[in-house]
């Protein structure tokens, strides 16, 4: 089958008849042993147990149908997932909502895709049947327990529903600065990507990664970047003895609550696992730093990790920084973290900074690059920006997003993206699919398409054909008058705090007042002691916004660790927070009650 006319169930099957044997997932459970049990299913494995989800679905739904997955993070999730799509259904990637809460994320997808089933576990049927079971309308979903159907069985009821549907899962966006939609994934999109992904890492090796990669895993299934280097990566790797044809390879996954609970964990099966390759975003970096003991890796090698997307969220080149210094004196190349930019209406990859090359920095005028130029000033006090470098598979251009010129290099602009790895759309939304996914250029230069364009909403600048991230569109701050990228606010303040911050702007009786939220862990032998350094700090931090960005800070907020609300990628929710600052909501560590 020509990989273009391929299907993901296709592509499956296909690893079932060729590697039968090779294993495909291994998930580390560190509920059940602090070191991590495992359990690996092989290629055929999988195939099988999706057959049987695939069937027991099409007792109660038909092609075309929503399948929901809420279950916790482990291989059932993987097999529902799979067996969705074998079943014809549009599959629906989401979390499990905490007990006894209302998650409106997953409320607001459920009610948006109407799923005909809910694929779950037994450990969690209980809550999922109480949170099912408020949903609108008529017949509510029918609720699997995946593990309780006879996945062993040994006679594999072979699911053919015909040609699969061209969609194959909603991926719902996790709302940073909107509501949540659902986007219209493809079996192609997803197909396009990988390719993406293998030909601009793996360029040095013509698009073919190492036959004994690993790929090395914690971040949720539910989200984009967990999704494909998590899952789909596994399945849809280039194979350099077949001239580069599709091989499955073994993917190392565990939960993000193991990841969170030790970050060690992740950094030692970087080094347990061949040629690992793993992503991440950038918070994740800072913690592993900080939480990450010589004695964790005490005779481990690190020399061998093949490499580590770090995206999602704003890449601070301070974390480069920082994480190289722990880990290179256990072997990690200074070359191993990957800046890369992506989005989930891209199915997940766009570009990425030269493999083999130590992340780079540039720093910018900032008075310019305020005002939406960018040029290179070579000091201290400038904008440090990492490089994402040139585009490569994916197209993208700056555009100015008034007029929908293509903007020359140094100018801010919107990044828009072009190609086949662009999603169908939002679902059932068509004045925002049209907004967002139909972008028109204006006297486009010759070879470039007129469109359509996805209009990402975020602000970038090609500097000498490199290209930089800016931030958001929607969380400019304008204050007295002026424009500020609030990631940049967050970056001089993180340098002195290490940890988490949001950069917001309130409107106060006259106009817009910037207000830092940064989180701190309070520290002193006494309380007197500790205010002192709260207050040390607050000072230290206002100088620094001061001269770095000639702005004056109003209000420094500071809280405790995971007091910012975030999104389920680990994106700062900077409206949210702007409503818990309105509401006094937070906890501030320099106030005594």
């Amino acid at each position: 089958m020509p990989l273009l006319e391929s299907t993901i169930p296709g592509l499956l099957a296909e690893r079932a008849r060729q590697q039968p044997d090779d294993a495909a997932y291994t998930f580390l459970d560190f509920d059940i042993d602090p070191n991590g049990f495992a359990e690996t299913l092989t290629w055929s494995q999988v195939h099988h147990r999706v057959q049987v989800v695939a069937a027991e679905l099409l007792r109660h739904g038909s092609k075309g149908d929503r399948a929901a997955i809420l279950a916790p993070q482990g291989l059932e999730y993987i097999v529902a997932f799979y067996g969705a799509m074998a079943a014809g259904m549009i599959a629906v990637p989401l979390p499990v909502p905490a007990m006894g809460q209302l998650d409106e994320r997953v409320n607001g997808a459920l009610r948006d895709c109407q799923p005909t089933a809910v694929l779950t576990t037994s450990a969690v049927v209980g809550e999922i049947l109480n949170y099912v079971g408020n949903l609108p309308g008529g017949n509510p979903p029918a609720v699997i327990e995946v593990d309780a159907l006879d996945l062993d069985s040994p006679v594999t009821p072979e699911v053919n529903v015909g040609p699969l549907p061209k969609n194959a899962y909603l991926q719902y966006t996790s709302g940073s600065t909107r509501a949540p939609a659902g986007v219209i994934m493809t079996h192609q999109n997803v197909i396009a990507n990988v390719k993406q992904v293998f030909d601009d890492y793996m360029e040095h090796r013509n698009g073919v990664p190492p036959r004994d990669i690993t790929m090395v895993s914690w971040l949720p299934f539910y989200h984009d970047m967990g999704l494909i280097q998590g899952v789909f990566a596994s399945l849809l790797t280039p194979n350099e003895d077949d001239g580069g044809k599709l091989h499955g390879r073994p993917a190392i996954v565990m939960s993000p609550v193991a990841f969170l609970q030790k970050p060690a964990r992740w950094i030692q099966q970087l080094a347990l696992n061949s040629c690992a390759w793993s992503a991440a975003p950038n918070f994740a970096f800072e913690l592993s730093v900080r939480r990450t003991t010589d004695a964790d890796l005490e005779g481990m090698d690190l020399s061998g990790v093949l490499g580590i997307i770090s995206g999602s969220e704003r890449i601070h080149s301070a974390t480069i920084r920082r994480f190289n210094e722990r880990f290179t004196k256990f072997g990690m190349p200074d070359t191993t973290v990957l800046p890369s930019y992506g989005l989930a209406e891209a199915t997940l990859y766009v570009i990425s900074a030269p493999v083999g090359h130590k992340p780079a920095t540039v720093r910018f005028d900032y008075e310019k690059l305020a005002a939406g130029h960018a040029e290179r000033c070579g000091t201290e006090s400038g904008t440090e920006l990492v490089t994402y470098g040139a585009p490569r598979s994916s197209n993208v251009l700056i555009v100015d997003p008034e007029t929908c010129v293509e903007n020359p290099d140094g100018k801010v602009g919107e990044i828009w993206i072009h190609g086949a790895q662009v999603a169908m759309g939002y679902w059932r939304d068509p004045v925002k699919t049209e907004r967002t996914f139909n972008g028109q250029l204006v006297n486009p230069s010759e070879g470039t398409p007129v469109g359509p364009w996805l209009r990402t909403g975020d602000l970038g600048v090609m500097s000498e054909g490199e290209m930089f991230i800016i931030g958001r569109i929607k969380d400019m701050l304008i204050v007295d008058g002026r424009n500020h990228y609030p990631d940049d606010i967050e970056a001089t303040i993180q340098e002195i705090t290490g940890g988490r911050v949001a950069a917001i702007s309130v409107l106060d009786d006259t106009s817009e007042q910037l207000v830092a939220v940064v989180e701190l862990k309070k520290k002193g032998t006494s309380e007197a002691e500790a205010l002192d350094k709260l207050k040390a700090v607050k000072r230290e931090v206002a100088s620094a916004i001061k001269k770095t960005h000639s702005v004056r800070v109003s209000d420094l907020v500071l809280v405790a660790p995971g007091s910012i609300p975030i999104t389920t990628s680990g994106k700062i929710r900077r409206s949210a927070c702007v409503d818990r600052y309105r509401s006094d909501e937070f906890s501030r560590l320099d106030v005594t009650t």
